[in-house]
């Protein structure tokens, strides 16, 4: 491994590595690296062999005991010669101390598994149109308001964020649901928020995420709406399989799978409120 060093990703890296991850199949948000830069800057690491990228993994620190692994990629051409496992080490040794989650594709599991990380439950990708079905009516006649989310005290919105993520992520959250292109509604009922939903364009599929709600017919709603603010109606959601009445509704708008990743910690599942998760915010920082 001679030449072989590991640096922190600049601007340019940080492009590129959304350019490895399409390449993956993975479906990145066109924006989603100004989002992630500020939640941990320090947080994304390349490895190069004489100056050359050649693999990449995000280590992103949240608060004092929270981590989040991802974008781990090694380049086709240099896959079996260890510099992939050199960049885990790294990544892993930014977290030490911490419990750490990530999504595991399907044929990398068992490698998870070997360091420690155990599955909470899987993420499934639905993808497609989704039906127009009469839940945004009956969400609207139940008194729910759908609102642009930024009309909303930003306060409201990162204690809302905090239900369903382990730890705050005030920096992140206000880019994630605020870039230009992307859309980020709420659904409010007599001042309360019982959703919130951010929809973002890629090069397939626009992805929604996250996908917060009460009930799986304000979801529904939300999900209903994000949708029109796409070129071609598609849309991708990451569902938890923990919560069924997510994976009811997506199939019941005809959705249908099309990805699947572990979520997975080094220890006990952090107590969120998956039951009130119809779509994850982002498989590479969680």
């Amino acid at each position: 491994m001679t030449g072989f060093e590991i640096t922190g990703a600049s601007a340019a890296d940080m492009e590129m590595i959304r350019t490895w991850a399409d390449g993956e199949g993975w479906n990145p948000g066109d924006s989603d690296r100004f989002a992630f830069a500020v939640a941990d800057p320090a947080g994304f690491l390349v490895g190069r062999v004489d100056g050359e990228p050649v693999a990449c993994i995000s280590a992103v620190r949240y608060g004092s005991a929270f981590g989040f692994i991802g974008f781990y990629i090694a380049r086709p051409a240099v896959r079996g010669q260890g510099y992939g496992i050199r960049l885990w080490h790294a990544g892993m040794e930014r977290l030490d101390g911490r419990l750490v989650g990530l999504d595991g594709v399907v044929d990398q599991q068992d490698n998870y598994r070997k360091s420690g990380f155990r599955p909470a439950w899987n993420n499934v990708r639905y993808e497609g149109v989704p039906r127009v079905n009469g839940s945004s009516a009956a969400a609207a006649a139940a008194g729910v308001e759908v609102v642009d989310a930024g009309s909303l005290p930003f306060g409201q919105l990162a204690a809302y964020d905090r239900r369903f993520f382990p730890a705050s992520r005030d920096a992140f959250l206000s880019a994630w649901t605020g870039l230009p292109g992307r859309t980020a509604l709420a659904a409010v009922r007599e001042g309360r928020l019982e959703g919130l939903g951010v929809i973002r364009p890629c090069s397939g599929a626009s992805r929604i995420g996250p996908l917060y709600a009460s009930t799986p017919g304000i979801a529904a709603a939300l999900l209903q709406r994000l949708a029109e603010h796409t070129p071609d109606g598609a849309v991708a959601v990451d569902v938890p399989d923990a919560n069924p009445a997510a994976t009811a509704l997506l199939a019941g708008l005809g959705l249908a799978p099309s990805f699947e990743a572990a979520r997975m910690y080094t220890g006990p599942a952090p107590e969120v409120e998956v039951a009130g998760m119809y779509g994850v915010t982002s498989l590479e920082l969680g």
